[in-house]
């Protein structure tokens, strides 16, 4: 008996702790397709839960990072949602492929076209953007929920090392180390192993011209010795015969 009610406080301790934990898990938070690298292009997806169980996710609103501004954000279309593009100048002007950008994008907003986020279910916003800045290891993106009772919920408090992580934490994007281009070591190594694999070439060209001429060369020498023995023959022959008849 007593087993048994160790038991059910047990499961009901342990229903009570998933319950108080299951929102901080329920939050819009951003992973890449792939890598995301330094210095480099990635597709994103924004992922959004419904945390209510009687309103709609009907807008989404994602600010993008002032300190490291992004020259090419690009949406991709969600059925269902218009997706608006803002953008602002930066503090200073930044270049791309050498290009001088004057505007940045500043925020997307995502505004249901339909019935939204309903409850029990979640929505990805996949966004195309770069070039994603080489001095940072990760990306803070500020993202507002807001359902149809008009309720609003602001993501935007960044986590911080060593830290417990917020209330409402705002969606932050990992980098990885820079990759490699084809102008990079990369490249290079694939010019010497070409540079590598056509002197292979030239010297089995020359290799295969020697072997010719050498077989060229053979040939005749068989050819003359063949000659040579042929006409041995025929003499050694007339020889015979003249002695014959003496």
């Amino acid at each position: 008996m007593k087993v048994s009610r160790i038991a059910a406080v047990g499961a009901v301790s342990g229903i009570a702790v998933l319950a108080l934990s299951a929102p901080a898990f329920a939050h819009v938070s951003v992973q890449a397709e792939g890598t995301a690298a330094k210095g480099g292009y990635a597709v994103v997806g924004f992922k959004v839960p419904n945390e209510r169980d009687n309103a709609s996710t009907t807008k989404l609103e994602v600010n993008f990072p002032t300190d490291h501004p992004l020259a090419s954000v690009m949406p991709q279309p969600v059925p269902g949602w218009k997706a608006v593009v803002t953008k602002t100048k930066p503090a200073k002007p930044l270049e791309s492929h050498g290009k001088q950008i004057t505007e940045v994008v500043s925020k997307v907003t995502w505004t249901a076209d339909g019935k939204g986020i309903e409850p029990g279910y979640f929505q990805k916003f996949p966004v195309s953007l770069g070039a994603l800045p080489e001095d940072a290891d990760e990306l803070a993106f500020k993202a507002i929920q807001t359902y149809d009772n008009k309720e609003v919920v602001r993501w935007i408090e960044v986590p911080q090392e060593g830290q417990e992580e917020p209330d409402h934490p705002a969606p932050v994007l990992e980098l990885a180390a820079a990759e490699d281009d084809a102008h990079g070591s990369s490249g290079a190594k694939a010019e010497d192993d070409t540079e590598a694999a056509a002197q292979n070439t030239a010297a089995s060209s020359d290799s295969g011209d020697g072997s010719d001429t050498t077989a060229r060369v053979l040939g005749i020498v068989g050819i003359v010795v063949g000659a040579a023995g042929v006409a041995y023959g025929v003499l050694a022959g007339r020889r015979r015969d003249s002695g014959a008849s003496a």
